[in-house]
């Protein structure tokens, strides 16, 4: 039996604010203080945010990008889940987005490749934030950049533990 690849999804893209659906500008606000990559940046910092997102809607099966495709801009998953597919088979792990979740988040700081490819599971809704309007509001907020400097370094600080903590398990030290 054979299967069709996955059709690239033809995202609808809905109007600004309010991400397209029936919620107001706070309700957005309010949900991007949920995701934890933007929970510090503060409220006004936010609404640049979602006053500029985009909204995709997809169907079932459709790719909102290949592992490999260059990324612009980063998607947080509004309702509905991705499929994260690593593009090798090295890594057969699959990862599922659901509502919350920040895919491709280097995208909205450096131009970067992406790693998997993004199915949709039923339907799902993703915001979209492009790195140009990303770094407008870091330029036009800086204490919310350097809370979000504050944050990720303290990330990878945590990562340096976690990764120290398992070398001294694997010399047998811990």
């Amino acid at each position: 039996l054979l299967k069709s690849p996955p059709q690239r999804g033809s995202p609808r893209a809905l109007p600004y604010g309010s991400f397209g659906l029936a919620m107001s500008l706070e309700d957005d606000i309010a949900f991007f203080q949920q995701v934890p990559t933007f929970a510090a940046l503060g409220k006004q910092a936010l609404r640049i945010l979602a006053i500029g997102a985009e909204t995709r809607q997809l169907t079932n099966g459709s790719v909102l990008f290949y592992a490999g495709e260059v990324a612009d801009g980063g998607y947080v998953v509004l309702d509905g889940a991705l499929s994260l597919e690593p593009s090798s088979s090295l890594n057969n792990e699959r990862f599922i987005a659901g509502p919350g979740t920040l895919v491709s988040e280097r995208a909205l700081f450096a131009d970067t490749v992406c790693s998997s490819t993004a199915i949709a599971r039923g339907q799902t809704t993703v915001i979209r934030i492009s790195r140009s309007l990303f770094r407008e509001m870091m330029e036009g907020y800086p204490e919310a950049a350097q809370k979000l400097r504050d944050t990720m370094a303290e990330r990878v600080d945590g990562w340096v533990r976690e990764l120290g903590a398992v070398k001294r398990r694997l010399e047998g030290g811990g």
